[in-house]
C-alpha cells in the first residue's frame, strides 16, 4: 500500500442539503431545505443527479427529498462517521490541519507535525486559517448496485454532527455491535434557536424505518449478521482493513476533494450561520493575498447542515 495516501470508503456518490451558484465571478454555496443525490461528476450547472435522486424524490411533496433509506458500511461509529476540527487552504484546497480536540496534524516547512489541539476557538492557527468543525458521513442507499460502495455526506453543521454521533453510538449498542445491517431512514430534520432568529436551521438524523419496531430491527440484523457470517463474509476484518487504510494518510480529503469542499463549507465571504455559531470561524488575516481575486476577503461559513 502506498504510504502517505489516507485509503477511504469507496465513494459512488454525494448526498447533500446545499449547492453552489456563482455570482459576480464567485462561487457562493446556498442552503437547501432537502437532499439532493448526486455522482461525481459536475458540469457548468453543478453535480450532474444520481439516478437514485429521481427514484427516491417521486412521491416527496414538491418533489423535496427529506427522507432517504439507507444502511451503514460498518459497525464501528467512528468508521461511519470521522469529525473533526479541519483547516483547509482555500487558494489550492489543501488541507492545512485536522484534529480532534486534543492534537491535530499540521502541515509545516518540516512537513506533517502533530501539535496540540485546542478546537477552532482557543487556537491562533485556527482563527487564522477558518478552522471549523468537519463531519463526513458514509452510508449505503437502498437500490444501489455496488454492495462495497458508500455516497458520502460531508456537513459543517454542528447540529448535525452531534446528532449523528449519537445515533452511531446507541444503534450500534442496541444491536449488539450489529449497526451495519439495521435498516436505516436518513432524516433532514428542522429546529430554530435564539441564535438562529427563530428561523429553521435543517441538520441531519439517522433512524430506523418508520413502522418497524426496534425489537423488530434488531432481531433482522443480527439473524442477518448470523447469514452473512455463515456465508463467509467477515465485517470484523473488513472494519481492520478500513481502519488501516484511513490511517494510513495524514489526511482524508485529497487536494482534488479539498477543492470542492472549500468552495461548498469554506468560502471566505459567506455569512456565518446559527448552527455553527459555538464554534468560531472568522478569518482575522489577510494571508494568502491571492485568495482575494477568487473568493473574496470577508469571513468565512459555508452551508452548515
Amino acid at each position: 500500500m502506498i504510504k502517505g495516501l489516507a485509503i477511504t470508503p469507496p465513494i459512488i456518490g454525494r448526498i447533500s442539503i446545499g449547492h453552489v451558484v456563482e455570482r459576480n465571478g464567485k462561487r457562493i454555496p446556498e442552503k437547501d431545505d432537502f437532499f439532493t443525490i448526486t455522482t461525481q461528476v459536475q458540469n457548468r450547472d453543478g453535480w450532474l443527479a444520481h439516478p437514485l435522486q429521481a427514484k427516491l424524490a417521486e412521491g416527496c411533496p414538491n418533489g423535496k427529498l427529506r427522507a432517504i433509506p439507507v444502511r451503514l458500511l460498518f459497525n464501528s461509529p467512528e468508521l461511519n462517521l470521522r469529525a473533526q476540527y479541519s483547516a483547509f487552504d482555500r487558494s489550492t484546497g489543501r488541507p492545512e490541519c485536522v484534529g480532534d480536540g486534543l492534537t491535530a496534524r499540521r502541515n509545516s516547512d518540516q512537513g506533517i507535525e502533530e501539535v496540540p489541539c485546542t478546537s477552532p476557538g482557543g487556537c491562533e492557527f485556527g482563527r487564522e486559517w477558518g478552522c471549523k468543525l468537519f463531519g463526513r458521513l458514509n452510508v449505503q442507499i437502498d437500490g444501489q448496485d455496488d454492495e462495497l460502495g458508500s455516497f458520502i455526506l460531508r456537513t459543517t453543521g454542528y447540529n448535525s454532527v452531534r446528532t449523528l454521533a449519537a445515533r452511531l453510538e446507541y444503534l450500534n449498542a442496541i444491536s449488539g455491535g450489529n449497526a451495519r445491517h439495521l435498516p436505516l431512514t436518513l432524516r433532514l430534520r428542522a429546529k430554530s434557536t435564539t441564535l438562529s432568529y427563530r428561523t429553521p436551521v435543517y441538520y441531519v438524523d439517522l433512524t430506523l424505518r418508520e413502522g418497524q419496531s426496534m425489537t423488530e430491527a434488531v432481531s433482522a440484523a443480527k439473524a442477518e449478521a448470523v447469514r452473512q457470517k455463515e456465508a463467509g463474509v467477515d465485517a470484523e476484518l473488513l472494519e481492520q482493513k478500513a481502519r488501516l487504510a484511513l490511517a494510513n494518510g495524514s489526511f482524508e480529503e485529497s487536494v482534488d476533494d479539498g477543492s470542492a469542499v472549500v468552495d461548498e463549507f469554506y468560502p471566505e465571504d459567506a455569512e456565518p450561520e446559527a448552527e455553527g455559531a459555538t464554534v468560531p470561524t472568522t478569518v482575522t488575516t489577510t494571508r494568502p493575498a491571492k485568495l482575494t481575486g477568487r473568493l473574496g476577503n470577508a469571513s468565512s461559513a459555508g452551508p452548515k447542515h
